[in-house]
């Protein structure tokens, strides 16, 4: 279904069932897989690829099994993708993308998240399996949120942070694994004095041998 007003450039691939909302724009060399479902107004940009397989494998004794995934990816209206960004669909269920939320280049957005409205992500971040984020969260570049994490409403992580925990509504983070930006900020004017910190540690070590 293709609603009205959409503008789809060369060498798009729709899979069967897919519907498009008013005014969405696919560009060029895009693929929107089975089932997905995209609102109005959505931009989708070239080598971007919706509703692909999620990464599902058990392990079993004869090695890994392929579980089937037959769910799909919902992005709701003003969804921008940036190009060669990639968002998956589960096994069963929703993977969404809320409302005006803006996704730069080589973001991956794996099976079974939930991305809020008005969210950023900057190029490379990347969403694993089950994640919640909330409204107008900001992700910088290279961001990594680990398995089943929430990141609640308003929350920032600058660039190349990684999320193993939980993070607050309105907490901005930094850091790998990821801390509270406050105490990154120490820790990285700390880190700069290592050698001569160590210099004296050397020094004290020799004196108190002696």
């Amino acid at each position: 279904m293709v609603g009205k007003g959409c503008c789809i450039h060369p060498n798009v691939v729709i899979y069967p069932d897919v519907k498009l909302g008013e005014e969405t724009l696919l560009h060029a060399n895009c693929t929107i897989h089975e089932r997905a479902q995209l609102g109005k107004y959505c931009v989708i940009h070239s080598g971007a690829v919706i509703g692909a397989e999620g990464f599902g494998f058990v392990p079993t004794a004869e090695g890994w099994y392929k579980m089937q995934q037959s769910g799909y990816v919902v992005l709701e209206d003003g969804v921008e993708v940036g190009c060669n960004s990639t968002i998956d669909r589960p096994a069963v269920g929703i993977t969404r993308v809320g409302r005006n939320t803006k996704l730069d280049n080589l973001v991956h957005i794996a099976h079974s998240c939930q991305v809020g409205s008005n969210c950023v992500m900057a190029a490379q971040v990347g969403l694993a399996g089950g994640v919640r984020v909330g409204n107008q969260v900001m992700l910088g570049g290279q961001v990594g949120i680990a398995n089943n994490v929430k990141v609640a409403d308003r929350a920032i992580a600058t660039a190349k942070s990684g999320i193993t925990r939980d993070v607050a509504a309105g907490e901005m983070v930094s850091g790998n694994p990821a801390v509270a930006n406050r105490i990154y900020l120490r820790a990285s004017a700390i880190y700069k004095k290592l050698p001569e910190m160590y210099q004296s540690f050397k020094l004290w070590q020799k004196s108190w041998a002696n």
